[in-house]
Parts: structure tokens; C-alpha cells; sequence
């Protein structure tokens, strides 16, 4: 006797004797099962979690990291931060116990700067020494210090904030010898009140060192400050009735132009940072 096929209320053939049925079977059964689509990220590729900043750096580990950001030892732009994974950019400023710190490899570039270049890292002011030394580096540094548009010479440029704190303190300092040239020869007692320091506009203005260059006239002069900025050497000369043709920053320290032509920079060698750290 043949076996019936069961059938719906509808008189549709239903079972496994059957055909298929006319309707669509939804079943799985073996079939692959497809990855569910990831929601897109919200991470922002400029960002990074604080604690690897922190590590990177090579202040401590990430878990180190971690609990001096729960202590309070960490500020992101002058506001301690204490919560966990959380994010900053790398253009942001992030000090560790007071001291700022930086994730990227530290370079220490010097520039033999030519006139015409503005020392600012401003893309408002034309040609900047920032031109001259973007493919110097992949680490982001600054001009330590400034030497105006049409003055030459020496400059360093660093993302090491130890070293930078070296130019900018005010007790010590790095020395930087100049040559200027004068429109006149400097007249012997102007050369020793600038020895002796003068007195302008109630301020005592000093300097490291002056003197007249061998085997030149004596409009060219010598003079070694410690300041950043070259406004006081202008200063100076503008106080004793001086104008400044030239200005050339011919050392930094004991750094000098030897093998560096006007217009070029060069890495420093690891004994030239080290020296430099050391004053």
C-alpha cells in the first residue's frame, strides 16, 4: 500500500516525499554563515591613547603609564587628566610630573640660514626656515631661538624639550657667537661700555663677550650672548648710534658653519647632542 503524503490545510504537498515546496524555504541548514558587517570605526587616526604617548616617550611602560595617570602625575594641555584610555593628539602638550614630553624619535637638525627666510613655523610669512629643513626629519622640531628675516647663520631646530630648556633659561643659557658689520667703525669706549654693560631704558643690557675680528676693520665685530633672540645685538647698536648691516650667527656653542654652506642643515652626530646636553 502506498504511503499518502501529509498535506496542509491548503492541499499543498508537504514532507521529504515530495517536491519542493512552492514556497521559499527559509532554512540555514549548511549553508556558510556570512560575517556580520563591523560598524565603521569613530577612531580618529590623529589620536592616541595617552598611556601609549606616555610610553613612547620613554618615560615608563603602558601599565606604568597607567597608574601615574590615576595618581595625577599627567596634564594634556595644563589639565590633569586621570581617566583611562583616554586620548590626545600629538600636537597637544602633555607633561609628565611638570616636565613636557614628546612620543616621536628626538632630532636635533642645524640650519645654516640664508637671508629672506623668516624664523617661524607660521605659513602666513611667506618663506620660512621651516622650508629649508622639511626634509631634514620626520619628527616635528622647532626653531630654538631666532635670527631675523635678513640675518644669516646658525640655527638649530629640536623636538627635545630638555634642550630647549638649556637655550631659554635665563640664569645660564647657550652661548651664541655673532659677526656683525657695522655701517662705521665701532669706536674703542663704545666697545667698552658694551663690555661693561650698558644701561638702556632703565635696563641693564650684558653681554657674554665683545670684540673686534682680526685682521678686519673695526666695523666688523665679534659679540657672544646667550639670549634666543638677536633684538639686543639691534638694541646695542641702536642705543650707541650704530646701524647693522649684517648679522651672521657664526656658533652656537661648539657648533659651527665648518662644512655646512649657506642654505644646508645637517643631523647632529650623537657627540654633538651629547655635548650639547652637557652645558
Amino acid at each position: 500500500m502506498s504511503r499518502k503524503q501529509g498535506s496542509d490545510k491548503k492541499g499543498k504537498p508537504t514532507g521529504r516525499g515530495g517536491r519542493s515546496s512552492a514556497k521559499k524555504s527559509y532554512a540555514r541548514g549548511n549553508a556558510p554563515i556570512k560575517p556580520k558587517s563591523k560598524p565603521a570605526s569613530n577612531s580618529n587616526p590623529d589620536e592616541i591613547r595617552l598611556n601609549k604617548y606616555i610610553a613612547n616617550s620613554g618615560i615608563c611602560s603602558r601599565r606604568d603609564a597607567d597608574m601615574n595617570i590615576a595618581m595625577g602625575l599627567v596634564t594634556v594641555n595644563g589639565k590633569v587628566v586621570t581617566e583611562m584610555g583616554y586620548k590626545v593628539k600629538l600636537e597637544d602638550e602633555v607633561r609628565f610630573d611638570g616636565s613636557r614630553i614628546n612620543p616621536e624619535k628626538k632630532a636635533y637638525v642645524l640650519l645654516n640660514k640664508p637671508k629672506g627666510f623668516a624664523t617661524t613655523t607660521s605659513n602666513a610669512k611667506g618663506m620660512t626656515v621651516m622650508d629649508l629643513v622639511a626634509n631634514a626629519t620626520s619628527s616635528r622640531v622647532k626653531p630654538i631661538g631666532r635670527l631675523g628675516r635678513n640675518s644669516t647663520g646658525l640655527l638649530l631646530f629640536t623636538n627635545d624639550e630638555t634642550v630647549v630648556k638649556k637655550f631659554t633659561n635665563s640664569k645660564n643659557g647657550v652661548p651664541r657667537l655673532f659677526q656683525i658689520d657695522l655701517d662705521k667703525n665701532l669706536k674703542f669706549e663704545d666697545l667698552k661700555k658694551i663690555q661693561e654693560g650698558l644701561k638702556i631704558d632703565g635696563k641693564l643690557v650684558a653681554v657674554e663677550e665683545v670684540s673686534y675680528i682680526e685682521g678686519q676693520s673695526k666695523n666688523l665685530v665679534g659679540l657672544k650672548i646667550k639670549n634666543t633672540g638677536n633684538t639686543i645685538i639691534r638694541t646695542i647698536f641702536d642705543h650707541l648710534g650704530y646701524d647693522i648691516i649684517k648679522i651672521d650667527c657664526v656658533a652656537i656653542a661648539h657648533l659651527t658653519k665648518k662644512d655646512l654652506p649657506r642654505g644646508h642643515w645637517k643631523l647632529l652626530s650623537e657627540q654633538e647632542v651629547n655635548l650639547l646636553k652637557m652645558l
